[in-house]
């Protein structure tokens, strides 16, 4: 039986090692193992940072199982399953179910630029297709798909197993919109790094975040203090990610992420094709805010 999931914390959206264009399963190890370390909440493999578009069925199945038995029990697995194809995401939240996932995340379609009626009728097939408990994910930036606060409320209506929302729509009025209508029906989960403090005080539980990749401890702690009421504490540690925040969006993500990880150690200096590797300026601003966040030594 899946357990029950626990939304109060940060998430990592994992990104994909590669050695000589194959996953590098050694480095997932390594990564996860950070992670644990950090004492995330949860890890996020095959989303956006996980470069899912490049990953086949059959390496996303393969890098779930590995996380999932990395992981062993010690934090939650949300693995990302969305596409632009409903038939597909159906298969593949299938496939993560039978990997051990805890639970699906399932981006709002892109290309196809379906209407909100559109995306009600591709998360309720999903839903209904499906056993996973549910992790909604609106990025429009990415997929010119903007699931609006009435389709969320219906789907809501009609999706029990829906239980949460990445919110990256880099607006905190969605998550106060969302959170009124809702309550805690769906928890709200920051998509963006830089508004996390934001969406909390407007109701949100969480990051899932790229940031804490490199920094899973710094970026656990701010949600965490913000849920024990420090909020001072919780704006202190928020304030001082944020020079990090910024570096690991230099360039399209995770290029600078992935600088982070190669220069700690933890994995190679690759990417796949459309995406490549960040430039020597982008690289060099990604040094600063380590060692900024005592993360790398200076030299």
């Amino acid at each position: 039986m899946t357990r029950a999931l626990n939304f109060d914390g940060a998430f990592t959206a994992l990104a994909t090692p590669f050695h000589d264009g194959a996953i590098d399963f050694e480095a997932v190890d390594k990564l996860v193992e950070h992670q644990v370390a950090g004492k995330i909440t949860g890890v996020v493999p095959c989303g956006t940072t996980g470069e899912s578009p490049v990953l086949d069925s059959g390496e996303a199945k393969a890098l779930i199982e590995r996380v999932v038995a990395t992981v062993a029990g010690r934090t939650q697995v949300v693995a990302g399953t969305g596409s632009n194809d409903t038939k597909k995401t159906i298969e593949a939240t299938r496939a993560a179910k039978s990997a051990g996932a805890d639970a699906a995340m399932v981006v709002m379609p892109y290309y196809n630029r379906p209407t909100q009626a559109g995306l009600v009728a591709h998360v309720r097939a999903v839903h209904d297709g499906t056993d996973l408990p549910i992790v909604l994910y609106n990025v429009p930036i990415r997929t010119a798909s903007d699931l609006g606060l009435e389709a969320i409320v219906e789907i809501a209506k009609h999706c029990p197993r829906v239980v949460a929302l990445k919110e990256a729509t880099g607006n905190v009025l969605r998550t106060q919109s969302v959170v009124a209508a809702l309550g805690d029906r769906i928890r709200v989960l920051s998509g963006d790094d830089a508004l996390t403090l934001g969406i909390l005080a407007c109701g949100g539980r969480g990051v899932i975040s790229v940031t804490s990749n490199a920094a899973p401890g710094p970026v656990e702690s701010v949600v965490r203090a913000f849920h024990s009421g420090d909020l001072a504490g919780a704006r202190a540690k928020h304030f001082a990610l944020l020079p990090l925040h910024d570096a690991m969006f230099v360039e399209s993500n995770p290029g600078p992420v992935k600088a982070a990880l190669s220069m700690m150690g933890i994995l190679r200096s690759e990417v796949r094709l459309p995406l490549v590797w960040p430039t020597d300026a982008s690289v060099a601003k990604v040094r600063e805010a380590l060692v900024r966040q005592n993360l790398l030594a200076a030299r």
